[in-house]
């Protein structure tokens, strides 16, 4: 852990260096020997490999790891190509459908999003396979927390989308006027009929990417 993630590195070094990081890499390693944990340990840092700090221009904020076989690969909502998208990642599609006339594609795999500057981050990063939240509360929130100050730190314009209460609560570490700052709940079916539909928060994204000069992002993940 800790490996070379392009300019991430030196901006989470004191992370790195920290006691309760020592402690959550040795709890880590204790779980991955005995348990089956999600994603591979290969994987853990794909959101920050795939989105270099001086890519991202949107932030998407997940809560932990899908927890079934062969589903999470390091991207928050996204699985590996060959599963079909997730209750969740399914709504996300229907609003871009109708925010942006995308069509729903026959997969899940989001890493076109993160290649063009989409951070989708979880913010707890590994799971016990089938129970979900199993690795709450070890240090990882203290990490991905680090990462959100980092990303409000830059000075270019940065969006940033909330959904659902948890993530909603990082509103307290975004404190930078040049960004801005989506709010919605929760795209899961539980949630997603109480606002998160019709939120249009692709669509305002790419208006304000393009208001301040930056290319915006094409949300069409195309089928496989």
């Amino acid at each position: 852990m800790g490996a070379e993630i392009h300019n991430w590195k030196e901006e989470l070094m004191s992370e790195y260096n920290s006691q309760y990081y020592s402690d959550l890499t040795e709890f880590l390693k204790n779980e991955y020997n005995t348990k089956i944990i999600y994603p591979p340990a290969k994987d853990i840092f794909n959101a920050l490999r795939f989105t270099p700090l001086n890519n991202v221009k949107v932030v998407i904020l997940g809560q932990d790891p899908y927890h079934e076989p062969n589903q999470a690969h390091g991207l928050a909502f996204s699985v590996l190509p060959g599963n079909q998208a997730p209750p969740s990642l399914e709504n996300i599609y229907k609003e871009l459908k109708d925010d942006c006339g995308c069509y729903i594609p026959n997969n899940g795999y989001l890493k076109k999003w993160a290649d063009q500057g989409v951070l989708l981050l979880n913010t707890v990063l590994t799971v016990r396979a089938h129970y979900a939240n199993t690795h709450a509360g070890h240090g990882w929130e203290r990490f991905t927390d680090a990462v959100i100050k980092t990303v409000n730190n830059e000075s270019r314009p940065i969006v940033f989308m909330l959904w659902g209460s948890p993530a909603q609560k990082k509103t307290a570490l975004l404190n930078n006027p040049k960004h801005l700052v989506l709010t919605a709940p929760h795209p899961s079916p539980l949630s997603a009929y109480r606002g998160f539909f019709g939120c249009k928060h692709f669509s305002r994204a790419n208006e304000f990417l393009k208001e301040n000069g930056l290319k915006p992002i094409d949300w069409q993940i195309e089928n496989i």
